[in-house]
C-alpha cells in the first residue's frame, strides 16, 4: 500500500503541466508562461492524507452504493488480488456458431471478453440480431460492459458459401473449380463459387490462388470460359465466405479489383443494419483511403444522431499501408487484420507493418487491434503452439489497446481456453513489464486541435508520469465523452484507470482501450463531492480501501488531485 503523502498545502498548488518534474511536485508557486482564459483557470495539483471538511465534501448517502455499474469479474479481482493485478490488454471475442448461446456469452463475459465481435461474411441479419440482445442482456442484468462491433464483409474478392457445409478440405493435388456462373442445381463436387464477375478475365494459367491469406494454396492450371481450374498445393481448411488473392511472378495481381468500392451494396445493407443495431463499433475491411472512412462516419451522422458509433478501419490492404497516416486519423481506431495483409504484401513484412501500425495509432491516440490468426491451431487443438504464444506476447509488449480472436471463438472447439491463453499470457507479460520498469521512450505528439484540448491533453500527460513516479495505486477520471480517459490511456500508465462516466455507450467504448476499468456513474460538477461519493460506493463493495493512492482528474474541473482513500 502506498504510504500518505501528508498535507502539503491548504491551497492549491498553480502547476501547469508542462512544468511537472519526475519528482512529487513543489509547494511553490509557478506561474503559467502563457495566458490562461479565465474559463480555463488556473491547473492545480493538490495532495491530501484524506478528504477532510475543510475541502468541502459534500456528506455522502449511503444509500446510494446501487448507483455504479460495475460487474462482477472486475469487482471480484479487485477485491482479492487488488489494483496492480488488473489486465490492460482488452480482448476482442467473434461470436459465432461455438459461442452464440447465452451461456456461451457469458462465459466469454467472465473469461475477459472486452468486446464482442459479429462477422457480417457469415451469418443472417436475423442471427446476428440475437446475438447482440443477448450481449445487451448479459449488460444490463449482470453489469458487464462488453461492447459489440460489426465487421464488413468488403467488396474484395471472396468465396460464396460452400453449399451449406461448414467447411471443406482440400488435399494435395486435388483439382478445384473457382467458378463466376450460379448454379441452379446442386453444383458439381469440388466447385466454388467467386463474387467477383472479372475473375476469370483477370487470371491467368501459373498464378497462384491463395485462400484466407494463403491458408490454402492452388495453382490455376486451366481457364474454361467462367471455370478457372486449379490444383491444389498446399492443403488446408476451406471456409464459407474466404477471401481470395492472386499472385503472378510473386506479385500481388491487381487488375480490375483494384477499382471495386471499398464498401459494397451488400456493406451498406450491413450498416444499416448494425445503425439500427447500435452497435459500439463499425469495422470497416479494405479500406483503401481515409474519404471512405470520411464519407461513411458522415452517413452515420445523418441516421443516428441521438448515437455515437465509432468506425474502426482495418488495414489489410498495400493501399492501407501506404495511406496509413491519413487514414487512422480520420478513423476513431484501426484493426491489424494480419490475415488479409500476408495475402497482399510480402510475408516477411508483417511484422514490421504491424509494430508500424501499433505504433501510429498510439501516436494519434486512436485504439489499435491486433487480429488474425493469433491462437488458430486453438480451433483445433486445446493447447496453443509456443510459437502462438510467442506472437501474443509480441503484441502486449507493442501496447496494442487490444487482441482478437476470430476462428478459435467463433467455430473453434476451445474457445474458452483460446481466451484464458490470451489473458493469462497478457497479464504475464504485463506484470513482466511493470516488474523490469520498462517504461518506454515513445514520444507522443501533440493532437490537440484547441488550446483548451492542448491543456487537458498536457494535464493527462503530468498525471500518467505522476502515477508512475508516486507509484500510485489508481488513476480516477471522471469523464463526460471519454476523451480525457482516452488520453490517460494513451500514456500507458503503470497503474490501472479507472473511468467514470454518466454514458453506458461511452462505457462501453471505452471497453476497448488498454488500462480503462469503465463504471457508470452519475457526477455533478463538483470534483470534491465527486470523489467523497466515489470512495464511498468502490469502498462499500470492498473493491478500494482506507489508505489507497490515487490521482483524480475531470474534463469538467481541470486539475489533477493526489491523495490517500479516506
Amino acid at each position: 500500500m502506498a504510504q500518505s503523502l501528508g498535507l502539503l498545502s491548504s491551497r492549491p498548488t498553480v502547476i501547469m503541466p508542462s512544468k511537472l518534474s519526475s519528482s512529487i511536485p513543489s509547494v511553490t508557486s509557478i506561474r503559467p508562461s502563457f495566458p490562461c482564459p479565465r474559463r480555463l483557470h488556473a491547473l492545480f495539483v493538490r495532495a491530501a492524507a484524506s478528504v477532510s471538511p475543510d475541502l468541502g465534501v459534500i456528506p455522502f448517502d449511503g444509500a446510494a452504493t446501487s448507483s455504479i455499474d460495475v460487474d462482477k469479474v472486475t469487482e471480484s479481482e479487485l477485491k482479492e488480488n487488488g489494483f496492480r493485478s488488473t489486465r490492460r490488454t482488452k480482448l476482442v471475442c467473434t461470436i459465432g456458431p461455438a459461442t452464440c448461446s447465452p451461456e456461451q456469452i457469458e462465459a466469454l463475459a467472465v473469461g475477459g471478453m472486452n468486446v464482442a465481435r459479429i462477422n457480417m461474411c457469415h451469418g443472417t441479419h436475423e442471427w446476428h440480431h440475437e446475438v447482440i440482445r443477448q450481449v445487451r442482456r448479459l449488460n444490463e442484468e449482470k453489469g458487464f460492459a462488453v461492447a459489440v462491433m460489426m465487421d464488413t464483409e468488403g467488396s474484395e474478392i471472396h468465396m460464396g458459401d460452400l453449399g451449406g457445409a461448414a467447411s471443406a478440405k482440400a488435399e494435395d493435388g486435388e483439382i478445384w473449380t473457382f467458378s463466376v456462373r450460379a448454379f441452379n442445381s446442386p453444383r458439381p463436387e469440388r466447385t466454388i463459387i467467386v463474387n467477383y464477375d472479372g475473375f476469370a478475365e483477370d487470371v491467368r494459367v501459373g498464378d497462384l490462388l491463395l485462400v484466407d491469406g494463403g491458408m490454402v494454396r492452388f495453382e490455376v492450371i486451366e481457364k474454361i470460359g467462367p471455370d478457372v481450374k486449379c490444383r491444389c498445393i498446399d492443403p488446408g481448411l476451406l471456409l464459407p465466405r474466404a477471401n481470395l488473392t492472386f499472385w503472378r511472378n510473386s506479385r500481388l495481381v491487381r487488375e480490375r479489383n483494384a477499382m471495386l468500392p471499398t464498401i459494397s451494396s451488400k456493406d451498406w445493407l450491413d450498416i444499416d443494419f448494425g445503425i439500427s443495431e447500435g452497435v459500439d463499433f463499425i469495422a470497416v475491411s479494405f479500406v483503401k483511403s481515409a474519404e471512405v472512412i470520411n464519407h461513411l462516419k458522415s452517413y452515420i451522422a445523418a441516421r443516428c444522431r441521438d448515437k455515437e458509433i465509432a468506425v474502426l478501419a482495418k488495414i489489410e490492404s498495400a493501399d492501407s499501408l501506404k495511406n496509413l497516416e491519413a487514414i487512422i486519423l480520420a478513423s476513431d481506431g484501426a484493426m491489424v487484420a494480419r490475415g488479409d495483409m500476408g495475402a497482399q504484401i510480402p510475408l516477411e513484412e508483417v511484422p514490421s507493418s504491424q509494430q508500424r501500425i501499433v505504433k501510429t495509432c498510439r501516436q494519434l491516440n486512436k485504439p489499435v487491434i491486433v487480429a488474425s490468426q493469433l491462437l488458430d491451431s486453438m480451433i483445433e487443438y486445446p493447447t496453443p503452439t509456443r510459437a502462438e504464444v510467442a506472437d501474443v506476447s509480441e503484441a502486449v509488449r507493442q501496447r496494442a489497446d487490444a487482441l482478437m480472436l476470430s476462428g478459435e471463438s467463433a467455430m473453434g472447439q476451445y474457445p474458452d481456453k483460446a481466451l484464458t491463453v490470451l489473458r493469462s499470457v497478457s497479464l504475464r507479460i504485463e506484470r513482466w513489464w511493470r516488474e523490469e520498469k520498462r517504461h518506454e521512450a515513445m514520444e507522443l505528439p501533440i493532437v490537440a486541435n484547441s488550446f483548451s484540448d492542448k491543456i487537458i491533453e498536457e494535464i493527462c500527460n503530468s498525471a500518467a508520469k505522476m502515477a508512475n513516479n508516486l507509484g500510485v495505486d489508481a488513476v480516477f477520471v471522471f469523464t463526460t465523452t471519454g476523451h480525457m480517459a482516452s488520453l490517460l490511456s494513451r500514456c500507458r500508465p503503470d497503474c490501472p484507470i479507472f473511468a467514470f462516466t454518466s454514458s453506458t455507450s461511452v462505457r462501453r467504448r471505452l471497453n476497448l482501450q488498454w488500462g480503462l476499468i469503465p463504471f457508470r456513474l452519475s457526477f455533478s460538477g463538483d470534483m470534491e463531492s465527486n470523489l467523497n461519493r466515489t470512495f464511498a460506493l468502490l469502498k462499500a463493495r470492498g473493491m478500494i480501501q482506507s489508505g489507497d493512492l490515487v490521482i483524480a482528474l475531470s474534463d469538467q474541473l481541470l486539475s489533477i488531485q493526489v491523495m490517500n482513500v479516506p
